[in-house]
């Protein structure tokens, strides 16, 4: 049976807070952050959009992406999103609602 995992950016509002993660249940974890399920940094400033994310077959590469794009810089991020998603939609109401 082949997993499937994601990397993702979730935002605050565009051009706002980002946050960059990595997960094997992307619906689960979108609607975590959404929800304010656990203390952290996506509770704290309130980064509940999803904006982005990517398909992976392989849970190490889906690992390796994150932890490069992290490193980006900002502007990077942004084009990163805009590329796919020029009007910030939460992508999440579309895949998941």
């Amino acid at each position: 049976m082949q997993k499937n995992y994601f990397v993702y950016i979730m935002a605050s509002a565009r051009n706002g807070t980002l946050y960059i993660g990595v997960t094997s249940d992307l619906e689960g974890r979108v609607w975590d952050h959404r929800q304010g399920t656990y203390d952290g940094f996506t509770k704290k400033y309130s980064v509940t959009m999803l904006v982005w994310y990517d398909h992976y077959d392989d849970i190490n590469a889906a690992i390796q992406r994150e932890k490069t794009m992290k490193k980006w810089p900002r502007k990077w991020k942004l084009n990163t999103i805009e590329k796919e998603n020029p009007d910030w939609c939460d992508l999440y109401e579309d895949l998941f609602r």
